[in-house]
């Protein structure tokens, strides 16, 4: 059980056990979470064994080598296609993304017969079941077990200022799972010092001297339209409005008003479905609003921002209930290919998030002197 950082060579490591377990003749599998994740590999080993392997199979992504030694490389999405091989050595590549059902009821028991060996390399994801079976090799109970723990930096080919560089953009969270290789409870919030933040006034109008930016998230029944008005300068959102069950010309007229008030420089409005036609209409009447399409993309940056933000205590927000509710509700789920996917629980809103996170981008980008005027 390895758990290791990201970049530290996990895979690297785990080619070259199963590629030296095969010329000696044994039967070898790696197992990836993803069909993709799985091809990468394979292209890898089909590289490194040219000239080696006796026989290629690329329907099947086997390998066979001098001396009855096989490789195959095979894919976790569906543990019942896994079941029935005797194996000598299973390689369990992001075992934290796997479903636990591919060691349980697929791989362990191919092992049984042959008495063979498991190689388990990832990032943590939480503590889940990855997590559970780390803890084995670091007990004298389960002595058929052994597990270590390394951080990105144990790697002596990573420069120590990349790893450095990624501390100053992640929030801690992240940078401690991915680049420490830290099990850490709790692991799907995303927001942290909500409290601490959540210190500002509302304004009542705008301040002489002072700079504004708005985030808007647009929602007409089951969610909700929210307006984050941020000042620049100071850093602090001033004022929250959050609507719903009304028409898209009245939310038009809603966010004019509202622009009238604060003049604010810049406007920055989620862009997907009803949002082009939306921006489209006030451009037309003369606002300055920016639009934001949000993509798997695109959305991570954006709130990693705004949880970097909060963490640093460079962001004061307004103590409202609904706000700081969907800030300590958020959740981020780390994918198989090492995106994470950040967004409410089941049922709940994200609208105060998203408009925040909008407002805070366009606050960044009025700091660092970019003009929208």
């Amino acid at each position: 059980m390895v758990a290791c950082g990201r970049r530290f060579g996990k895979t690297e490591t785990g080619k070259i056990l199963l590629i030296e377990r095969a010329l000696a003749g044994r039967i070898g599998w790696w197992i990836s979470p993803t069909y993709r994740m799985a091809d990468d590999v394979w292209r890898s080993l089909k590289a490194s064994l040219a000239g080696v392997a006796i026989d290629k199979s690329e329907s099947m992504r086997r390998l066979e080598l001098p001396g009855g030694g096989v490789i195959r490389v095979r894919s976790g999405h569906d543990p019942d296609a896994l079941r029935g091989a005797g194996l000598d050595l299973a390689v369990l590549d992001e075992a934290a993304y796997l479903r636990p059902d591919v060691w349980r009821a697929a791989i362990r028991p191919a092992l049984a017969d042959r008495r063979g060996e498991a190689l388990f390399l990832s990032t943590p994801r939480g503590r889940n079941w990855f997590w559970g079976l780390w803890m084995h090799g670091q007990t004298a109970a389960h002595d058929q077990w052994q597990s270590w723990r390394f951080p990105t930096t144990a790697n002596p080919l990573i420069d120590p200022a990349e790893v450095e560089a990624a501390r100053e953009q992640l929030p801690e969270r992240i940078f401690r799972e991915e680049y420490l290789a830290e099990f850490l409870d709790d692991a799907g919030g995303v927001f942290r010092r909500v409290d601490e933040a959540a210190t500002a006034r509302a304004d009542a109008g705008p301040l002489p001297g002072e700079r504004y930016v708005f985030g808007v998230d647009w929602a007409r029944h089951a969610d909700f339209t929210c307006i984050a008005v941020l000042a620049v300068s100071a850093r602090r959102l001033v004022a929250l409005d959050r609507f719903n069950e009304i028409g898209w010309s009245l939310q038009r007229g809603r966010l004019a008003a509202l622009a009238r008030h604060w003049s604010p420089e810049a406007i920055w409005a989620e862009a997907n479905s009803i949002g082009g036609p939306n921006i489209e209409a006030l451009q037309n009447e003369g606002l300055p609003v920016m639009p934001f399409t949000t993509t798997a993309t695109s959305k991570g940056p954006l709130i990693e921002a705004l949880a970097l933000a909060l963490e640093r205590g460079e962001l004061a927000i307004l103590p409202d209930p609904a706000l700081v509710g969907e800030l300590q509700a958020y959740r981020q789920e780390r994918l198989p290919s090492g995106r994470f996917r950040y967004s409410a629980p089941p049922g709940e809103h994200d609208d105060c998030v998203i408009a925040l996170a909008l407002a805070w981008h366009g606050a960044s980008q009025a700091g660092a002197g970019i003009s929208f005027i």
